[in-house]
């Protein structure tokens, strides 16, 4: 089990097309990403997403200070993760 470190933020504007605009208030979320590791670095080798691997580090996510978040932000160990077919 793992947690996925993103951010939110509510905004209001245009979120449609030109055809069908959607204009509003709407909450925008992302995924933080990072430097990939040995183990996804073959499969994207740009980024892969920021895990927080356990419930400490997701409730340092959340809770944390700035500083403390940001320590979180980097790849996880190449043990951490298992390629499945």
């Amino acid at each position: 089990m793992f947690y996925f470190a993103g951010i939110w933020r509510s905004w209001t504007g245009d979120r449609g097309t030109k055809a069908k605009p959607n204009v509003g208030n709407h909450v925008l979320f992302s995924f933080l990403t990072t430097e990939p590791n040995a183990v996804v670095a073959p499969i994207h080798s740009k980024a892969m997403p920021v895990l927080l691997r356990d419930k400490a580090a997701a409730d340092q996510w959340l809770n944390g200070s700035d500083a403390e978040a940001l320590q979180l932000q980097k790849a996880a160990p190449n043990d951490a993760i298992v390629l499945v077919e």
